[in-house]
């Protein structure tokens, strides 16, 4: 059944045409993704479903007994109550109905009145009916489903009564999420709902997506998510909306077939038409009445000819090439036993790792966990608080900073690279700017003007310009469109230097890295993979041992041999454990038959008669020592 859809939906700002001719529907309980270029509609086209602007022309359709809810991208939650006062604003019904419950029972408690009954038996009914209705509508369950979902997303109950109005930018939008998916309304429109999560709570929103009753359309660059959660594809491409019955990766392939196609019937078209123009120019050069009057007649035939477009193509993503100017040494990074805290929050401590040329690791972890602030001490802007950081011979270090906090928002994007690198002609530097998209005028544009995406591409050109041989990126995928991180992977996959990126973009980290560190408030779990290889390893341990061991340098025999050597300790170990068990047994038996013969020694028939009592006092003698050496065999098999 469709609960929306779109027909002809056009939309414009001044001049420059948004949206075209937009016509699609969508099923109850489908699951879609909306991709394209940044720029290109896509936030527009929720805008115009979520009424918070008004299509040009055109008509939305959404069934009027399903409710709606939309997740901004940028959205600014107003509010001074607390994250779990925020919460429970969804299940007022549901508290006003336990105030009534409560009224209901203070009645039910007064002293029974004869002579009024019927009040009594319809409080009584009253209290049944509030009852069953709080059971139904979830009454005894929605404060474990609003810690469900807010620590699922990546809040603790330390959290729950801070105030919203204290909160980032980043966190407030993950309150707005946390209350919408509580709010569970029939059909979802989420834009860029895994911007702010770790990859732990981008993994739990994969999952409650996946089994999300309603409708979910999603706006996202992120492909690994697309690919887990929706079953269909809509690209926004130069106004037009095209739609694909798959998940983001299989649709590339329907991209590439349609857009063959039609390819193809606009040049068979163009084709035909040049050789009409041309025979219509050859019968009128005849100038006889007869050639102009078959002129004519196929001059009205192509008139009448339905035109088809030329298909949309993708706008050209910025081009980036990192190169190193000077090869450093074999040693790039060497960092042992790091530690920092911030008063009482203890970020890491006993971090180490190595670092060798030519190497591109991730760094994962939560958030707050203390990445970039590894980053920082890695460059000297922050002290740790025990350890060491060694970088090697002839390492310069480029940053890529997430916030973008080196750009100088009083500068015009010309200036702000021209003055990092000076020694640029203008030629060089208007070349350069126009291969990250900065074309024209556009490079005179003030940097607080700029939409992130605009800044990621200033901050990847002048790291490119850095020619640095170790590259340390915080979250450079952040408000790039996909065609741009396809760039950048390309980029990083030919870059000759050393790399550390911190990042949530799985699909990113699938395709460009070989190494990854998993960081811990005691160090870091070290994993010989791209992301696919990390998750496998965390589900089953032992997965992969061979191929670790030969990346390692060892042969087959050494493995074998070591493998050997593995499940012989492991043997012996498992006989330890039963050994240790079975003393603890003993241990228990004796203890309990000795507990017994001193309540048998209180008893009179005992200690009243001397021989009795010395048998009792030997056996409690005895059992005593067996304890005592059973205790001894304990300490020695658990040290």
């Amino acid at each position: 059944m469709i609960v929306l859809s779109c027909k002809n939906i056009c939309k414009s700002y001044g001049i420059n045409t948004i949206l075209k001719d937009v016509t699609f529907s969508i099923n109850e309980g489908d699951k879609v993704g909306i991709i394209g270029s940044n720029g290109e509609g896509k936030t527009t086209l929720f805008k115009i479903l979520s009424k918070e602007i008004t299509q040009d022309d055109g008509e939305v359709f959404i069934d009027k007994n399903k409710s709606l809810g939309y997740l901004a991208q940028h959205l600014a939650l107003d509010s001074c109550k607390t994250i779990y006062d925020e919460m429970l604003i969804v299940f007022e019904d549901l508290q006003r109905l336990e105030r009534k419950i409560t009224e209901l029972e203070a009645k039910m408690n007064e002293p029974y009145d004869e002579n009024n009954a019927s009040y009594h038996e319809k409080i009584i009914k009253d209290y049944g009916t509030a009852q069953d209705l709080y059971q139904n509508r979830g009454g005894y369950t929605y404060k474990g489903e609003i810690s469900r979902v807010l620590k699922g997303l990546g809040f603790t109950e330390g959290d729950f009564d801070k105030l919203i109005s204290t909160l980032s930018g980043g966190q407030k939008t993950r309150v707005a999420l946390c209350k919408l998916l509580l709010l569970n309304p029939d059909i979802l429109l989420l834009d860029e709902p895994t911007n702010h999560l770790d990859l732990e709570a981008i993994e739990w929103l994969e999952e409650y997506l996946k089994t999300y009753k309603g409708t979910v359309i999603v706006i996202s660059h992120d492909r690994f998510f697309l690919d887990s959660v929706t079953t269909g594809t809509f690209q926004v491409i130069n106004g037009h909306v095209n739609c694909y019955n798959a998940p983001y990766t299989k649709s590339l392939e329907l991209m590439k077939k349609d857009y063959e196609a039609k390819l193809k019937a606009y040049n068979l078209q163009q084709t035909e038409i040049k050789r009409q123009e041309a025979i219509i120019e050859k019968f009128r050069s005849f100038n006889r009445e007869k050639s102009i009057k078959a002129a004519e007649s196929r001059e009205k035939a192509l008139d009448k000819m339905e035109i088809v477009d030329a298909p949309d193509k993708e706008k050209t993503a910025s081009k980036i090439k990192f190169e190193a100017s000077v090869k450093s040494g074999y040693d790039v990074l060497h960092v042992e036993k790091l530690a920092k805290s911030y008063g009482e929050k203890k970020l890491f401590d006993n971090l180490s790792f190595d670092l060798k040329r030519g190497e591109k690791i991730a760094l994962i972890g939560e958030n707050g966990r203390g990445k970039t602030t590894l980053f920082n001490i890695i460059m000297d802007k922050v002290k740790s608080d025990s350890g060491v950081k060694v970088l090697g011979v002839n390492v310069n270090v480029g940053y890529y900073d997430q916030e973008q906090s080196n750009l100088d928002p009083n500068k015009t994007i010309l200036n702000e690279v021209w003055d990092d690198f000076p020694e640029l002609t203008t030629s060089e530097l208007r070349g350069f700017l126009g291969s990250f998209l900065f074309r024209g005028d556009d490079v005179f544009k003030e940097i607080n003007k700029l939409s992130g995406g605009e800044r990621c591409r200033i901050n990847l050109l002048k790291l490119m310009l850095s020619k640095s041989n170790l590259l340390l990126l915080d979250e450079p995928t952040n408000h790039l469109d996909i065609p741009s991180r396809e760039a950048l992977e390309e980029a990083i996959l030919s870059y000759d230097g050393t790399l550390i990126v911190i990042s949530h973009d799985r699909y990113f980290l699938n395709k460009v890295i070989n190494r990854i560190l998993e960081l811990e408030e005691h160090g870091v779990n070290e994993y010989l993979g791209n992301y696919s290889y990390y998750t496998e390893k965390k589900k089953n341990p032992q997965r992969f041992e061979t191929y670790e061991g030969l990346a390692s340098g060892k042969t087959k025999t050494q493995l074998n041999e070591e493998k050997k050597k593995k499940k012989a300790l492991e043997k012996e170990a498992k006989a330890k454990q039963n050994e240790i068990k079975n003393i603890e047994t003993n241990i228990t038996q004796n203890e309990e038959a000795l507990e017994k013969l001193q309540e048998e020694l209180c008893k009179e028939e005992v200690y009243s008669n001397p021989s009795e009592s010395e048998r009792v006092n030997k056996e409690i003698k005895n059992l005593q020592e067996t304890i005592e050496k059973l205790y001894e065999q304990w300490e020695e098999l658990s040290s």
